[in-house]
């Protein structure tokens, strides 16, 4: 099947795959956006809302579809999955949002798709790692949004404690899309200058901004039922890399081969990101702390991983 390198497909079309859908639309990225969904009516509703504002922008080819409309998409996200109901346990969400996620990477696979597949379902990193286990595409295909948009977050609370722009500010957050997060202090640099040289001995509280980072999401799920903005963002951001064949590096959940001793989980680490998904995973340089925090983060993943293994293995 031929690839149209202009075509993407979202599928589900909640809060996060619409707002998705409408910010590339309005940055002219592709020139079919497929949006699929279980529920049919919400997916042509969505898509006959773009496709209108889509009459003031660029034009672009808004369209509800189903699975065989994605087999020739150059790039394929994923943002179903299941929803928290009361006081379910966190791994109860995961095991009903990875047979969601599952059977999407398996439809769309079987439909002819062999592109860029990125996942944003929660648990990101799980969710990845479920979706290229699914697929069978390699893992270079399989991408988790992860901690690209906490380190979006990191950056603008440092920047705003430092007075400077947030573009002006490097670092990352690894590991974790989630509570055991890694912010990297020791990798900040501001114009090229360390945080510890740029701060000139003002006061930063570290512990703090970090919480702040991480508990960013849950604040603004308090305040409006749920996060949109910030990852459909994110997702663009990576449909960017990929649709221009950039090779930016970005921090992202891919499968770790060793990295900072680290293997065989999805987590975030910086990735070279292109046309054909994640080219190389590199080991940034932590300090002890660190890097003991990242092999921790890493080991809750696997825990993670390690009863969804258990929950399949009791369904069958």
């Amino acid at each position: 099947m031929a690839v149209r390198f202009d075509k993407v497909a979202i599928i589900g079309t909640g809060h996060v795959g619409a707002t998705a859908a409408y910010a590339m639309m309005l940055r002219g990225l592709f020139t079919q956006i497929l949006l699929i969904d279980a529920d049919g009516p919400r997916a042509q509703a969505e898509a006959l809302d773009i496709a209108d504002a889509n009459a003031l922008a660029r034009p672009a080819h808004v369209l509800r579809g189903d699975y065989r409309d994605a087999g020739d998409a150059a790039i394929v996200v994923i943002t179903a999955g299941a929803t928290t109901h009361g006081e379910e346990s966190r791994l109860s969400v995961a095991g009903r949002s990875a047979a969601i996620v599952a059977d999407c990477a398996r439809r769309v696979v079987e439909a002819g798709f062999g592109g860029v597949m990125i996942v944003a379902s929660n648990p990101v990193d799980a969710m990845a790692q479920v979706a290229q286990r699914a697929s069978g595409l390699p893992v270079g295909q399989v991408i988790g949004t992860g901690t690209l948009l906490d380190s979006a977050r990191f950056r603008r609370r440092l920047a705003d404690r430092l007075g400077v722009a947030p573009v002006s500010v490097e670092g990352q957050v690894l590991g974790e899309h989630g509570d055991s997060e890694v912010a990297v202090f020791s990798g900040v640099r501001i114009g090229g200058v360390t945080l510890d040289q740029f701060r000139g001995g003002a006061v930063l509280d570290r512990a703090e901004l970090a919480h702040e980072t991480m508990r960013a999401g849950y604040a603004i799920n308090y305040g409006k039922g749920h996060t949109s903005y910030g990852v459909a963002t994110a997702i663009v951001r990576l449909c960017e890399a990929v649709r221009r064949d950039e090779q930016v590096v970005l921090p992202v959940s891919t499968l770790a081969h060793g990295e900072c001793g680290v293997a065989g989980v999805y987590l975030s680490l910086p990735c070279v990101i292109g046309a054909l998904g994640v080219s190389r995973v590199l080991a940034p340089d932590l300090d002890a702390e660190e890097r003991a925090a990242l092999q921790a983060s890493a080991a809750v993943l696997q825990g993670i991983m390690d009863g969804l293994e258990t929950m399949d293995g009791r369904e069958n």
